[in-house]
């Protein structure tokens, strides 16, 4: 038998995308930290618990020495909605094996990972089960195995489901693991969960095998915000649920006063928070409970902080694919709810009336709460119409005046379990080449002027960390749900922070400038970056420096939403 105390312990992190749980950094998911409580309440040290993410490994060989010479290595990880990331790169299937062909100990895999596995982390894949070369794969959660697996003296384990009770404490105890990721403190976001599952049975989804939602209370997370407060945490995002209207109800009809109650009591324990966002939000709640939906949205724009997301799983604007697929909502019925969502949680910081979208040059910050769009390609019933209606469909949002915060288009990936085993990826793969020419044109004709509408020059983005250099500009995001990526001229020094005026807008991205910009130390390249602004103005700038305050610098451009004073 294994004593639990002597124990040496290496858990790697690569990464977790599902529909209602991200783990891609700057976030870091639950099952770290939850699995780190269950090791700790199964009696193993914290100080003999050792965190690692897959890009620290592959960053530094020398810490495979931890992977190679614990007692015990589990592997947390798996894809089940495809993306694209900036800010690391989730493990590839080849590198898992490799975990496990190094770990002289016993090993353990779990997470989403359970589901499936492709040839790549990407759209239009079959996905298999697979336990690449693991002693053990958990096939419910990876947690509660770790837990038993310590328990029976790394003997073996009965796959099932941790309770909230369970939760609680592991939560709480497992929150120190934060402290050892590669992000910690400055650049790092918690996600929350509220609840797991779904109460809706769309073909192509993997969380409603979870079982049907089974809410945390208020008290529970905002304990565990608490501890991860403690452990240097600032950032966090409710993310970890199908449905964020949903909290604290029966599952489907909205509950504003638990939202109220969750809120609020977050804001108590993190006074000084610098991000509180959420993820999902299903459409259907909205249309089936509109005004306690809009008291519940009025909850969470109060107490949030701007460039909130609510992402709406629309998926497809096909009468014919909804039909086929479970979906929820018409695209009548999802653009009502992207009306309420605008008219509710669409004003920006600062304005004197909190009520209804607001594009007006005056403004300087990003939007409470909008809601952002999910479409899917690959379903069941697709044909060539499907990309006309989804393209008419972000059309009719444009054209009313509404913002969406972000549009996000992928192919399906098709895992045992789901309505969508039978079809696979065939659909997806049939029509690549349709889906590309249509994913461009909507990034031309919809995302580019959309983003001028909510962020148009001028806005500022709070606290922009640097992550990259590339063609002579540094990219960054703040930290948040769906993050803005934001260029700005010259190579600055990575790992720095700073507020950035927006300037110009591409597809998916922006360009700015420091802010507020010191125009007497302003390059050109930051300069010409300003609208109105152009070389030769910008030169006179120059030649003519210092000057005193913002009036005295010469040209027609208006340099005050870009400088102070």
């Amino acid at each position: 038998m294994t004593d639990p105390a002597a124990l040496d312990v290496t858990i790697v992190d690569g990464y977790v995308d599902e529909p209602a749980h991200f783990g891609v950094p700057p976030y870091i998911s639950t099952y770290p930290r939850y699995t780190a409580g269950a090791l700790v309440d199964a009696g193993v040290p914290a100080s003999q618990i050792t965190y690692h993410t897959i890009d620290a490994l592959r960053e530094e060989r020398d810490r495979w020495l931890d992977v190679e010479q614990a007692d015990l290595m589990i592997y947390l990880g798996g894809m089940t909605v495809p993306g694209k990331y900036v800010g690391g790169t989730p493990a590839e299937p080849d590198e898992v094996r490799e975990l496990a062909w190094t770990a002289d100990g016993t090993s353990l895999m779990g997470g989403p990972i359970r589901f499936g596995v492709g040839e790549e982390n990407a759209g239009a894949q079959d996905m298999a089960r697979d336990d690449l070369d693991f002693d053990f794969l958990a096939m419910a959660d990876v947690e509660a195995a770790a837990h038993d697996l310590v328990a029976s003296g790394l003997e073996g384990f009965e796959d099932r489901y941790r309770d909230n009770e369970e939760l609680d404490r592991w939560a709480e105890r497992g929150a120190f693991v934060v402290e050892q990721h590669p992000n910690h403190p400055d650049y790092l976001i918690a996600e929350l969960e509220t609840s797991r599952g779904c109460a809706y049975r769309c073909s192509f989804c993997t969380e409603p095998m979870y079982g049907d939602p089974d809410f945390r209370t208020p008290d529970s997370v905002v304990s565990e915000v608490a501890a991860l407060a403690d452990s240097g945490v600032n950032d966090f995002r409710i993310g970890r649920q199908a449905d964020i209207l949903a909290y604290g109800g029966d599952g489907e009809a909205p509950n504003p006063d638990a939202l109220r109650e969750l809120y609020e009591g977050i804001r108590e324990v993190v006074p000084d928070l610098g991000t509180l966002h959420l993820d999902n939000m299903n459409p259907v709640t909205i249309v089936d409970y509109p005004e306690k939906s809009r008291e519940a949205i009025r909850v969470i724009a109060e107490h949030n902080t701007p460039g909130d997301t609510a992402a709406f799983g629309l998926e497809s604007a096909d009468p014919v694919v909804q039909e086929e697929n479970n979906l929820l909502v018409t695209a009548d019925e999802c653009l009502e709810a992207v009306r309420v969502v605008n008219e509710e949680g669409g004003w920006r910081p600062g304005e004197s009336e909190k009520v209804g979208p607001s594009t007006g040059d005056d403004v300087d910050r990003l939007p409470k709460l909008l809601p952002g769009i999910n479409l899917l390609h690959g379903l069941k019933g697709e044909r060539p119409e499907t990309y006309e209606h989804n393209k008419r469909f972000l059309e009719r949002v444009y054209d009313e005046g509404l913002m969406l915060r972000r549009i996000n288009i992928r192919q399906v990936m098709a895992f045992e379990g789901t309505e969508m085993a039978e079809t696979g990826a065939d659909v997806a793969k049939a029509n690549k080449k349709r889906f590309k020419q249509y994913k461009t044109a909507v990034r031309e004709d919809v995302d580019q002027p959309m983003l001028e509408r909510v962020c148009p020059p001028g806005t500022v983005l709070e606290d922009v960390h640097f992550e990259y250099h590339q063609d002579g500009k540094t990219f960054g995001r703040s930290l948040g749900t769906y993050a803005l990526l934001v260029a700005v001229p010259g190579e600055r020094e990575l790992g720095t922070v700073t507020d950035v005026a927006i300037t110009d807008h591409g597809y998916r991205s922006v360009t700015g400038v420091p802010y507020p910009l010191d125009v007497n130390d302003a390059s050109m390249d930051e300069l010409t970056a300003i609208p109105g602004v152009g070389t030769g103005t910008a030169g006179d700038i120059v030649v003519n420096r210092p000057y005193e305050s913002a009036r005295d610098v010469p040209g027609d451009a208006d340099l005050t939403r870009f400088m102070r004073g």
